[in-house]
């Protein structure tokens, strides 16, 4: 393969087959969402992962800072990369969706830097102060992985002050939805879309099902910002008022998620026919050679890993066409 392709699942009983063929495809690793809300268990997901396959990496796609004790994310990191030795990379972030999913903000990056730290340490086998009493992995032999655990840990830098943070902890790698501005020893790009076959477009049933949740996320992020910035949006000013009509204010945020970079709801559906032809141009959307145009491009700006979301109903197939199509010719 030409390019380090990886991919990124949701939690759910069919994790573990999906992971088990992008294997047999040839990805270098495979990312799994923590949105617990929205899907299954990280932990439980990575670790059927691992059961299920042999060599591909493993990583959490991110963990959401402040959903765990942070004594509760270094022993399942630990108990999978004990089952996976030398696969597993512990990456992190504040958790912009599977928060808003539980209609809280994002984790502030203090916090999230904090809770980096600390698992860091608790990996090292290091005491660690945590709610203001020293904490410390203790597990005997045979109830825990030995210390330390070389567990690679890595940051979601996406916005300025999170990049400063990965500066500054010096994580060697991190995870980001858009070009890099700086160098980093690993990037790992996360990228939505589907490969266009000949004679496809945006009103190919196909084609709307593989990037309409791409193109949802976009509209989800836009209403946590300000629900009325939907409404310049295709189709975004009925969304806003079925949304209005089926929850009262503060429940709003449980259904405004829902499918998030996995599949289509029936609401987010017409969002993506309403587009029209705007729903190509957002992600890595297109033709084999305007795929591999668009790897090119960002290996030049310093990414060392391209990060596929496929979506359903149809996630091996998907995972089938992007691995071909980013494959040298």
């Amino acid at each position: 393969m030409s390019v380090r392709l990886s991919c990124a699942l949701p939690p759910s009983a069919a994790t573990a087959e999906q992971a088990r063929e992008a294997e047999r495809l040839g990805y270098h690793r495979v990312w799994v969402f923590d949105s617990p809300a929205l899907h299954g268990d990280l932990w439980i997901a990575l670790a059927q992962v691992a059961a299920a396959t042999e060599r591909i990496g493993l990583g959490s796609g991110v963990a959401v800072a402040g959903l765990r004790h942070p004594m509760v994310t270094a022993a399942a990191a630990a108990a999978v990369a004990e089952m996976a030795p030398g696969r597993l990379t512990l990456a992190f972030g504040t958790g912009h969706t599977a928060r808003r999913a539980l209609g809280q903000r994002p984790v502030r990056v203090d916090d999230l830097v904090r809770e980096v730290r600390q698992v860091r340490s608790l990996l090292a086998g290091d005491v660690v102060e945590i709610d203001g009493k020293p904490c410390q992995m203790r597990q005997l032999p045979g109830f825990g992985r030995t210390r330390p655990a070389d567990v690679p840990v890595w940051l979601a830098a996406s916005g300025p002050r999170a990049t400063a943070a990965a500066r500054d902890l010096e994580v060697p790698g991190v995870l980001v939805t858009g070009l890099p501005d700086r160098a980093w020893p690993e990037c790992a790009l996360l990228r939505f879309g589907t490969v266009l076959r000949p004679g496809e477009d945006h009103t190919t049933p196909r084609v709307i099902d593989a990037a309409g949740p791409g193109w949802a996320s976009i509209v989800h992020a836009a209403w946590e910002g300000t629900p009325t910035a939907v409404d310049d949006l295709p189709g975004g000013k009925r969304w806003r008022a079925d949304i209005e009509a089926d929850r009262q204010e503060l429940e709003r945020h449980l259904d405004v998620h829902q499918g998030h970079l996995t599949m289509l709801t029936a609401r987010d559906r017409d969002l993506a026919i309403a587009a029209g032809p705007a729903l190509l141009t957002v992600g890595w959307t297109g033709t084999p050679a305007q795929l591999r145009d668009k790897a090119a491009q960002a290996t030049a700006a310093g990414v060392t890993e391209t990060v596929y979301v496929p979506t359903w109903p149809d996630v091996t197939a998907e995972l089938t066409a992007y691995a071909e199509a980013l494959s040298a010719p």
